[in-house]
């Protein structure tokens, strides 16, 4: 639509009817065919076009930009080489040397022994993953041999010819998205999105916050160098999305897409700038400046992105959220008040939070220290606490009282009868081991089924618990989008 705009005739190459189905006429012509090198170089020869835009459709066409180059194509936005670089693992980690950003320690491997050898030397766990994929496909945290050698297999069947990605898991630490456009000139950051699930869950299932709410301002400001410092150095002409990791303080670079990522939209609706038409018409030559985008825009509201998820649907599926995105949709919650505008979020998912009733408790051992205040803030709020045998006598121990219940494999009545018989209206159960999967399992299938709210991590079940003393305690605001806008006009 921004081409349009400007005159251009505008061609989209899809190999989904679905997802144009209600803006068929958005470019002037559109072909149905798959986005390979070979169908799209046909379209080509056949359309003769003066530019080509690949940021536009996820990691595919980023995948196929340098044969399309090497055939001739006037590819426009960030150069084919810029984007292999962003991918190439030895060539990055080069960039991010010279640039003194550090980066988790990582290694490649093609085959298991020679990616077992990096792990050794890098230390478990690790995150394995493919190269040139999207969606955390085959992405898996490694804690041992036997794990390793089942998901370096999986890899290379996903991406053959490639390498076997290898990063050291940054446990405990908090991913954060960075949106930001660059015109070849400067860099500005359309958003700074901070992660409620810590680093090692999909940016696409975790709900993430605009402005960050527990950063600090020299955590910020380090990511707003290293994001400019990346820009520039990538020689970015469009959109580029930053995954970092923030651990005890240090920012870490998890890695670089200069392409238009998922969060695009949520950016958008929250600054309430069109960065995807920002984006387009950099490719044509506008600058930055030239648009009246030159600076950060700092809301004075809270935005928060839910993720959509699909287990209702899929009761076989095994209800867990890890480094492969499971979720198939998303949906904003905004508020002057981050605990309302994270209640609005959940509603949006169809999980409301409950302001009164039982809260099950199953945590693992690594969680419970960070886990006990979150019970007593529940407690505090008038829930009656249930909790497996483990979980209740760490919380009794810490003057947090609770009712203990069985397990599903320990006994009636268990966990999973006092959900049919209505007494628990939210359950937090993370993740405990193999040896508890059963137990989880049909612990989180029946909340599912059951439509009660569901939480698997602690970050999560702590925005919960502030979600719901502020719907407690206070109003949400009910306003247009329009009016949250005019708001940022203001400040």
């Amino acid at each position: 639509m921004a081409l349009k705009e400007l005159g251009y005739e505008t061609i989209m190459v899809n190999s989904n009817p679905e997802t144009v189905s209600t803006d068929y006429d958005t470019s002037d012509k559109l072909y149905f065919e798959p986005v390979t090198a070979e169908d799209v170089i046909e379209i080509l020869d056949h359309e003769r076009p003066d530019g080509v835009i690949v940021q536009f459709g996820g990691q595919t066409p980023l995948n196929i930009a340098r044969e399309l180059e090497a055939h001739g194509a006037p590819i426009i936005g960030t150069s084919p080489d810029s984007i292999a670089l962003a991918e190439d693992r030895e060539r990055f980690g080069a960039l991010l040397d010279r640039l003194a950003i550090p980066q988790a320690p990582n290694a490649t491997g093609y085959s298991y022994g020679e990616v077992l050898e990096k792990v050794r030397e890098i230390g478990y766990p690790v995150v394995v993953r493919p190269s040139f994929v999207l969606g955390g496909r085959a992405m898996e945290i490694v804690w041992n041999d036997a794990q390793l050698e089942r998901f370096v297999a999986q890899a290379a069947d996903v991406s053959p010819g490639h390498p076997v990605l290898i990063d050291r898991f940054l446990s405990g630490a908090v991913e954060v998205d960075v949106d930001a456009l660059g015109d070849g000139q400067r860099i500005v950051i359309a958003a700074i999105m901070e992660h409620v699930e810590e680093a090692g869950i999909h940016s696409g299932d975790s709900a993430c916050i605009i402005p960050a709410p527990t950063l600090a301002e020299e955590t910020l400001a380090t990511i707003r160098d290293y994001t400019r410092k990346l820009g520039l150095a990538l020689n970015v002409r469009g959109l580029m999305n930053i995954q970092y990791a923030v651990q005890n303080g240090k920012v870490f670079v998890l890695e670089v897409n200069p392409r238009a990522s998922r969060t695009v939209p949520f950016v958008s609706k929250t600054i309430g700038r069109p960065i995807a038409k920002i984006a387009a018409r950099i490719m044509v030559g506008q600058t930055l400046e030239k648009q009246g985008f030159t600076r950060e825009i700092r809301i004075p509201f809270f935005s928060v992105k839910e993720a959509v998820l699909p287990f209702s649907k899929f009761p076989e599926c095994r209800v867990a959220l890890g480094p492969e995105m499971r979720s198939t949709g998303e949906v904003m919650g905004v508020d002057f008040d981050l605990g309302l505008a994270f209640a609005k979020s959940q509603a949006g998912a169809g999980s409301p939070l409950p302001l009164e009733g039982g809260v099950f408790i199953s945590v693992n051992r690594n969680d419970k220290p960070a886990f006990w205040p979150i019970a007593r803030q529940m407690n505090a709020l008038g829930f009656q606490l249930f909790a497996t045998r483990g979980t209740a006598e760490y919380l009794r121990e810490r003057g947090v009282e609770s009712q203990m219940v069985y397990k599903v494999n320990e006994g009636r009545p268990n966990v999973v009868d006092f959900m049919i018989n209505g007494s628990i209206q939210m359950v937090i159960n993370t993740f405990v081991g193999e040896r508890s999967k059963y137990d989880e399992n049909a612990i989180r299938s029946n909340a599912i089924a059951r439509g009660i709210p569901l939480f698997t991590t602690v970050a999560a079940a702590r925005a919960a618990a502030g979600g719901i003393a502020a719907l407690k305690h206070g109003q949400p605001t009910i306003l247009p989008i329009q009016e949250y806008h005019k708001e940022i006009l203001c400040t």
